[in-house]
């Protein structure tokens, strides 16, 4: 009873907050309602589901909590949901699962004693599952939804002949996905991740439309007083990073998002009443005004049009009538998706409109299609390679059209090879004598994603794909002038999905580009989006002022700049015209290729140093020309320009240490007495416990012989060779604040003195006898004083653990591990005074599988940590390590989640998650990047030892609760953080809670704009204390009488069931 009154209490207050009314809903009405529109949640006695399917095992969490909240508001809610999880087994796939089901609700509902159906209010949430739909070509898209859209009919049809006094809640989930879905739908497999995503995602909202199209046909849903049918405003979806990247989740981030998916699911029903079409009418998407089709072909106004009266053999006196060949790699936005898509058919952004895309479409001519080789065609009518038509890329109507829907700059180099080979295979063109334009862009969909994956997605690995792709090409073909188009300015794109009234597609968008549009507005993650745009526009500027490129006559890469800055089109009023916009609101219509077109000609005649950098897409732009003094293509030689040469490339790392930019290193006066008050200045002395991670077991081995040397100086969290400069670790960057600290670790064979007890080896059962030895030596060192100095002991253990788990089972359970580390730290609490836990969190081992080099490293990762190297991938035993990795994390958060080490002011232990998602990082070409290991590719480098004391120590001055969750692998010198004036203190779990800021009230001012009431001086302060606790304990009373109430009925209800005899 009692959890039950605090969350109801909570949630009480949660609703007054918000609203600024008290939580009506959490009563009952005074007389049962007597339509549809105006029930309450209290008032729902029955809740039931329909929908699942043998792996909804997600769905059916989500819907155990939403139960449990349901039953705050009725706890006498009778809910079936569980006996209905055991109905639906496999017999039902077989035919019209969702209608069966719907039966068996039925059967239930009006056989059962204990609800009386015909007077009880009733809740059935129908489930649509996405996953089940396959469509592997696009014309059984239609088809394949219409079967979906009419079973849910059927199934409504049913509900509403058999039941009265019903709400019916419909909605889809896409929860369960990748696997799942592939073995239902083979086709998907066969798509890339970007493109696979763009087909799920719209496959979605289209089902959405079509069901929403359902509701507003069939109106005879909701005329009656005591049945409706409500759609929910967007479909259940799972965590955007786990779709992204295909990740499993970690066991709170699980819980995090079943949380999420309950509230949405909340939301979408109350307000305060149960929603229906009546009480809260939806927005449906047929109400989207169409847009008229904008013209979108160009008059051509240059004269002369004719080519050089010989080919030219250099690429520096090429005119446009001289190109024979033209050609396009990049992403969606070249492949054409939903060019010409009408406003309101969201599944025709699959569509691949390649005979319209601005740089390589040549459907028509120019007079009705304005494209890049629509206006070539004017100067050459031979031109070739343009695309037509619609399709993929390896249809023969994309021709030299290459690029592929969803792609990313890892995906470059295959294009081009695929390229190439066309062109040399085509008997259209004349490889080594035609000249060719050939036109690249790529990089939004990295942006798109940078945020779950900023290593893979970082400027380095953005410009080496580039840059691969052009050395390919500079290579393999002859005679030929590449565009390449920076990356568009992306962020402006968020100002469709900011304005409701635009009725844009935002939750699809959000799928599709989740780090552009989800961040808010002014934050660190947006502005991370904006550097990454902008660091991939600058790195392609240096590749191309290197001067690589321009080695030959017969082959230029030139850069052309129009998408630096991006200017969203506006209506009249001032809101974002979306007639430039597919029908997502993400890609881009034929009106706005009309001007990309434009853009990208002007560019290609104006002469570098002077190429237009904006694109304002409601600029009338007009066509420029050739002239008689300027009748070419515009390179760097016929421009006249100088290139600035390669950027300075620095010279090879030499070290591993950071940069130091803290200015508030002073310790606390006096010396602080609790551990919430601890500042880094005031750490005296450092010590650890572990394995060979932290005895930095082959740090800086070149050979197999110096493998298990222990380079303890270089260890992350206790090693202090050196200065911060040369080598970074915890305690180098803790010297800064204290030159005096005690404790860490030398490389010199000779220092004993030191408190790193970590044993190679190690596993969580160890870990007692090197507290035991920490003990004992910190109490005999006569350098520090035991009782007075402050202690920051880390300790990170578990890798043994999960090498050896498959080995044996029982002692290396999870139960054990964290038992193991609870006895040490249980001496740790009671045996050292004045002391700091840092508890590191273990990592996900399996990714170590990727690294691979020789078979020298293959065999000691076998011999030294079997249980990940030796299973196949995808292996039941693979399967079993990765679930028993997060039940390790799991029991970990668990062990500190409560009160037990809060007992003493001067001790704490505090959970450092860095490691909690980590990945390995990879070069530019998809392999392990070895620099972070040592030479049997398990233990890690210096390297990894230096990103790793830069994880620890940030996590050290994050708040618990708001702390980083994986390590950033990029090389950067000026990544530690520093304490701040407002949060001198490292985080712990208390000083970590919000405190309340009192904001002084600003001077008066002679004619305030909104007078601000104040309260009497009259009343004392006190008056406001004393009324609310007398209401908060007014409130427990009654709520407490209430749910006896509630209770008493209850049982009646209970014996009332027990009476009467019944088998269901």
């Amino acid at each position: 009873m009692l959890p039950r009154l605090v969350l109801v209490l909570l949630l009480g207050f949660t609703w007054t907050t918000v609203t600024g009314l008290p939580c009506t809903g959490m009563f009952p009405s005074q007389s049962p309602p007597s339509t549809v529109n105006s029930v309450r949640p209290s008032d729902v006695a029955v809740l039931s589901s329909i929908g699942f399917h043998m792996h909804s095992t997600e769905l059916s969490t989500v819907l155990s909590r939403f139960r449990e909240l349901m039953n705050l508001f009725n706890p006498a809610l009778v809910s079936p949901l569980s006996e209905e999880l055991n109905l639906y087994g496999p017999q039902l796939h077989q035919k019209s699962p969702l209608l069966e089901q719907t039966k068996e609700v039925l059967y239930y509902l009006q056989n059962n004693q204990v609800t009386d159906v015909a007077r009880d209010w009733k809740l059935v949430l129908l489930f649509v599952q996405v996953d089940q739909i396959c469509a592997c070509k696009q014309q059984q898209v239609h088809s394949a939804i219409q079967a979906v859209v009419e079973e849910v009919d059927d199934a409504l049809q049913l509900l509403q002949s058999q039941l009265k006094r019903t709400i019916i809640s419909v909605s889809l989930w896409d929860g369960e996905h990748d696997r799942m879905r592939n073995k239902i739908c083979p086709c998907m497999e066969t798509l890339s991740e970007g493109e696979g995503r763009l087909v799920r995602a719209t496959l979605t909202h289209y089902l959405q439309e079509s069901l929403d199209e359902l509701m507003v046909k069939k109106r005879s849903y909701g005329d009656r007083d005591d049945f409706t049918v409500t759609l929910q405003d967007k479909p259940f979806i799972a965590d955007l990073s786990s779709v992204t990247n295909r990740n499993h989740l970690s066991e709170s981030e699980a819980t995090l998002q079943t949380d999420k998916l309950m509230l949405q699911m909340w939301t979408n029903l109350d307000r305060p009443f149960l929603r229906t079409e009546a009480n809260s009418p939806s927005y449906h998407h047929s109400n989207v005004s169409p847009l008229l089709h904008p013209f979108t072909g160009t008059e051509m106004p240059c004269v002369d049009l004719s080519p050089s009266d010989s080919t030219p053999t250099s690429v520096h006196e090429l005119r446009p009538g001289d190109v024979k060949v033209v050609a396009a790699v990049g992403d969606s936005l070249t492949a054409g998706n939903g060019i010409a898509s009408s406003p309101s058919n969201i599944l025709d952004v699959l569509r691949q409109y390649r005979g319209l895309s601005w740089s390589i479409g040549g459907e028509e001519n120019l007079t009705t299609v304005t494209t890049l080789p629509n206006i070539l065609k004017y100067f050459n009518h031979n031109l070739t390679g343009y695309s037509v038509g619609t399709g993929k890329e390896h249809t023969p109507e994309a021709f030299l059209n290459q690029a592929v829907a969803g792609a990313k700059s890892k995906d470059l180099p295959s294009q081009v090879r695929a390229l190439v080979a066309r062109m040399k295979s085509d008997p259209r063109i004349n490889f080594e004598s035609d000249w060719k334009v050939i036109t690249v862009f790529i990089g939004g969909n990295d942006i798109c994603d940078y945020c779950y994956n900023s290593l893979l997605y970082s400027v380095e690995n953005y410009v080496r794909n580039v840059r691969e792709s052009l050395d390919y090409l500079q290579k393999e073909v002859p005679r030929a002038l590449v565009n390449l188009i920076e990356p568009l300015h992306i962020s402006p794109l968020r100002q469709l999905h900011l304005d409701a009234s635009l009725k844009c597609p935002t939750w699809l968008v959000e799928i599709l580009c989740p780090c552009v549009i989800l961040p808010k507005a002014n934050s660190q993650a947006l502005q991370s989006v904006e550097d990454i745009n902008r660091g991939y526009q600058r790195v392609l500027h240096d590749l191309v002022e290197s001067g690589q490129y321009d080695t030959h006559s017969n082959f230029t890469v030139v850069i052309q700049p129009f998408f630096r800055e991006t200017v969203v089109p506006k209506l009249p009023d001032g809101r974002p015209d979306r007639s430039f916009f597919s029908a997502d609101c993400f890609h881009l219509s034929q009106k706005a290729h009309t001007m990309m077109a434009h853009s990208l000609w002007n560019n290609m005649l104006e002469p570098l140093g002077k190429k237009t950098s904006m694109n304002n897409f409601t600029a009338d732009i007009e066509l420029k020309c050739p002239t008689k003094t300027s009748p070419y293509i515009r390179t760097y030689n016929n421009s006249n320009y100088e290139y600035t040469g390669p950027t300075p490339s620095p010279g090879p790392i030499t070290n591993w240490g950071s940069d130091f930019s803290c200015v508030n290193l002073l310790p606390s006066d006096p010396v602080p007495t609790s551990v919430h008050k601890l500042r880094p200045a005031d750490i005296m002395v450092v010590g650890a416990l572990g394995d060979s991670v932290t005895t930095a077991t082959g740090a800086k081995a070149q050979n197999i012989f110096d493998l298990y040397k222990k380079y303890k100086g270089v260890s992350w969290s206790i090693g202090g060779d050196n200065a911060l400069e040369t080598v970074t670790t915890l305690p180098n960057i803790l010297k800064k604040f204290n030159p005096t600290l005690k404790g860490f670790s030398k490389s010199q064979l000779l220092a004993k003195k030191d408190f790193n007890m970590a044993v190679p080896g190690a596993q969580a059962l160890d870990i007692l006898s090197q507290v035991e030895a920490l003990i004992k030596a910190m109490r005999e060192n006569k350098d520090i004083n035991f009782e007075k100095d402050w202690k920051l002991v880390t300790l990170f253990v578990g890798g043994n653990d999960l090498c050896h788990y498959c080995i044996d089972q029982n002692n290396l359970s999870p139960k054990n591990y964290s038992h193991n580390l609870m006895l040490s730290l249980d001496m740790l609490y009671e045996e050292v005074p004045r002391l700091l836990v840092n508890l590191v969190e273990i990592m996900q081992i399996y990714p170590l599988k990727t690294v691979k080099n020789t078979l020298t490293c293959s065999l000691l990762q076998r011999t030294e940590c079997p249980c990940v190297f030796n299973p196949s991938e995808n292996s039941p035993e693979l399967e079993e390590l990765k679930r028993i990795n997060l039940e390790y994390q799991a029991e970990l958060e668990l062990l500190i989640s409560g009160d037990h080490y809060d007992g003493k002011e001067d001790f704490a232990v505090v959970l450092q998650p860095f490691l909690q998602n980590s990945f390995i990082p990879y070069t530019g070409k998809g392999e392990a990047d070895l620099s972070f290991f040592s030479v049997d590719c398990l233990h890690i480098s210096e390297r990894a030892h230096s990103e790793m004391a830069i994880g620890l120590w940030n996590n050290m001055l994050e708040p618990v609760g708001k702390k980083q969750a994986y390590n950033n692998f990029t090389y950067d010198r000026s990544k530690i953080h520093c304490p701040s004036e407002a949060s001198p203190f490292i985080f712990t779990k208390m000083n970590s809670l919000p405190t309340e800021t009192v904001t002084p009230s600003p001077p008066p001012t002679p004619t305030p704009t909104v007078p601000v009431p104040k309260c009497p001086s009259t009343i004392p302060v006190w008056v406001p204390v004393v009324v609310g606790i007398v209401s908060l304990i007014i409130g427990i009373i009654v709520a407490y009488q209430l749910l006896s109430c509630f209770k008493n009925n209850r049982k009646e209800i209970e014996k009332r069931e027990n009476s009467n005899e019944t088998n269901f």
